[in-house]
């Protein structure tokens, strides 16, 4: 399901790239995830407000605008039907055309028969819980240290983060939820640190109560979720920071 659920977050990130002004930084593929209605959403593609959001309950894809919300259901669709379906709504919608066309690689392939199988309704619902904590914690974290910076998910590696210059200080830090990869077979919050553009290096930080800091690969801290609660993770958070804040 972590596969399906990235490469349907794709189908937002082209809808990105096809209707909104491009940015250096690549914010206008980035995404929201509401933590009420459980959807990652596109930024606004339309001053009607039209949206297009990936539904985790319901495992489908949705456009919103202001008047009206249709669905498609991903479960046994395949990519071309999927696409067919995002190029007549954008069609009908905006009047503009839909490309699914990519300015970088994923992990993955997809063809036109590649098709979306809800093979596992409880492994969704953990995928789900997973990006509500992420939310949470970072939510808490920018209330506690007062940053002013949107949590957004970026389709490509598809995490959950925040990249922000830190309040009466030299360094920016970088944090959130990243999917497994080299560093962790499984879910992880992350952190790193940087001061004049560079990566603050952290092999002679003293232990974490939680977590741990990282020099091989990654260079930051890591904590892997394993029924981690928002108090762990907001814990976590703090402490690298006052680590990081403290060199």
């Amino acid at each position: 399901m972590e596969k399906q659920m990235h490469l349907a977050a794709q189908y937002l990130a082209a809808a990105g790239i096809s209707f909104l002004e491009k940015k250096d930084d690549d914010s206008h593929t980035n995404l929201g995830f509401s933590i009420t209605d459980h959807c990652l959403y596109t930024h606004a593609l339309s001053e009607n407000e039209d949206v297009l959001g990936l539904d985790y309950n319901n495992f489908a894809l949705v456009w919103n605008s202001k008047t009206e919300r249709t669905s498609f259901n991903l479960d046994g669709e395949t990519h071309s039907t999927i696409l067919k379906w995002l190029s007549n709504t954008a069609k009908s919608n905006l009047n503009k055309l839909y490309s699914y066309k990519f300015h970088y690689d994923l992990p993955y392939t997809i063809d036109a028969t590649y098709t979306f199988k809800l093979s596992n309704t409880d492994k969704l619902k953990v995928l789900t819980a997973q990006r509500v904590l992420a939310e949470e914690v970072i939510e808490k974290i920018k209330e506690v240290y007062h940053l002013n910076t949107p949590c957004r998910v970026w389709p490509h590696h598809f995490d959950t983060g925040i990249y922000t210059a830190f309040p009466d200080s030299n360094i920016t830090i970088g944090l959130g939820l990243a999917i497994p990869d080299s560093v962790s077979k499984t879910f992880y919050f992350y952190i790193s640190g940087y001061k004049n553009g560079k990566t603050m290096p952290t092999s002679d930080f003293p232990k974490l109560e939680i977590g741990q800091w990282k020099s091989d690969g990654f260079t930051g801290a890591i904590l892997e979720l394993s029924e981690t609660t928002v108090a762990e993770g907001v814990s976590f958070f703090k402490q690298a920071i006052s680590q990081l804040q403290t060199k």
